[in-house]
């Protein structure tokens, strides 16, 4: 099993469309009430739909992975607010934080060998198991 997308609401699709192609997203898809993105490194898609009204929500943070953090960060300062620069953290991480327009707390981040493989890993990865 593989992640497919993250797909998002947003009540401003035009908005939601700049901000990610700021990012650095390629547009792959887009309708009157969707947008489907494709990361720039991988075959990861990222999706945008169409809604009413965004409940802004602090449970879900979305990772976009960047080998080249810093210099994503330094592109993008000077459009895009960061409520976080480029940190290193604990748990071998190095993040920067940020908001989309509609309020979805997103992560662009470097974790190299950490992000799967860190120290304190609890063994290495089971073949998956068909169950009953």
């Amino acid at each position: 099993m593989r992640l497919n997308q993250v797909t998002v609401g947003s009540t401003d699709l035009d908005r939601a469309e700049r901000f990610y192609r700021l990012l650095g997203l390629r547009l792959i898809v887009k309708t009157d009430d969707y947008l489907r993105f494709e990361c720039p490194d991988g075959d990861s898609t990222f999706s945008v739909e169409r809604v009413g009204e965004v409940v802004a929500g602090e449970q879900v943070t979305i990772y976009f992975e960047a080998d080249d953090l810093d210099d994503q960060y330094q592109r993008l300062r000077g459009s895009i607010e960061f409520t976080q620069p480029p940190t290193d953290m604990p748990w071998l991480w190095r993040e920067a934080r940020l908001h989309d327009p509609d309020g979805h707390r997103l992560c662009l981040y470097h974790a190299g060998e950490a992000r799967r493989n860190p120290p304190w890993r609890l063994g290495p990865p089971q073949e998956a198991q068909d169950l009953p």
